[in-house]
């Protein structure tokens, strides 16, 4: 009896070789996740945001975070701690949790996912009776980044004859610094000078400079024009002017404007409404764009703006 060859296997494609190489490597390789650290900041005047706090936590581990950690959103220090190591911020509160949060992760690059607890929350991303959803889209990477520009200010104290200069304090703001009459309702002078030129002085009860973030905080009460968030401009904006320029400007990205006030009284500056710094004659005021951004996860379309500013504002009709 002669032996038969054995019949040779079917020959597989290169394409399908591939696929099942690919099949084996899913298989072998867990699903990556975008972010592996994530803060949770709660607002510690909102007991409700505890709670809420916790079972976003417990949502975290069920879907494969590993490091999850919980803070006051007040407690600046502990945040500082954690942030070379986090890759991302939940922040639960109103625009000012998220306020708080921009200036501490912006310096590490960890962007922020904000949970709506307070009354506006124009920046705020996600509701507390609708948050797994949005959650789930961000941990399975469908969302984009969007980056917003921060003003860094320097108060800087002047010799009388200015020769020498000594810095008082650097803050950097996601919305606004105010340069205002502070306490007595009286008004101030603002000399302001752009790019080492005059620029003209303001009679009036303060002096807004904001970002396009802030175009819808105070700058709106005040009267100044709506920016888009991502645009990179800053405004000036006086507050009640008197026989002075009473418009708007809009400064291009880069600018730097100087400030100095005169007054028989001290006057204040405040940075995102939470910082206060009095000045007076002999400071000067300087307004810059900040080296930081500050970084917002978003997953709704990239027109949300608009639409949040309409239906917040009641002005949709």
């Amino acid at each position: 009896m002669v032996d038969q060859p054995l019949p040779k296997p079917a020959r597989q494609s290169t394409a399908a070789l591939q696929s099942i190489d690919e099949q084996h490597e899913a298989q072998a390789t867990p699903t990556m996740l975008p972010f592996h650290n994530i803060g949770i900041l709660h607002h510690p005047k909102k007991p409700e945001s505890l709670d809420l706090a916790t079972k976003i936590e417990h949502f975290l581990h069920e879907h494969g975070v590993e490091h999850t950690w919980r803070n006051s959103a007040w407690d600046a220090g502990a945040i500082k701690d954690k942030l070379p190591t986090a890759d991302l911020l939940i922040t639960l509160g109103g625009d000012g949790t998220m306020l708080r949060a921009a200036r501490l992760g912006a310096a590490y690059d960890v962007p922020m996912l904000g949970v709506k607890m307070g009354r506006l929350g124009f920046l705020a991303e996600v509701f507390p009776q609708d948050w797994q959803t949005p959650l789930q889209k961000v941990l399975t990477g469908n969302y984009w980044v969007e980056e917003r520009l921060m003003v860094r200010v320097r108060v800087e104290h002047c010799s009388p004859n200015g020769d020498e200069r000594v810095v008082r304090c650097e803050h950097d703001a996601l919305n606004d610094v105010v340069l205002s009459r502070g306490s007595l309702a009286r008004i101030v002078q603002v000399s302001a000078r752009l790019e080492d030129g005059y620029l003209t002085t303001y009679t009036c009860d303060g002096l807004i400079v904001s970002t396009a973030t802030g175009s819808t905080a105070y700058a709106l009460a005040a009267g100044g024009p709506i920016l888009p968030p991502e645009l990179r401009n800053i405004l000036v904006i006086p507050v009640a002017p008197h026989m002075s320029m009473d418009r708007s400007i809009v400064l291009a990205e880069g600018a730097e404007i100087r400030l100095r006030v005169y007054s028989d009284h001290t006057a204040m500056l405040t940075v995102d409404g939470q910082f206060e710094v009095d000045v007076d004659d002999s400071d000067e005021v300087i307004v810059v764009g900040s080296p930081y951004l500050a970084r917002f996860i978003r997953t709704r379309s990239r027109s949300y703006f608009y639409q949040t500013l309409m239906e917040k504002l009641k002005w949709s009709g």
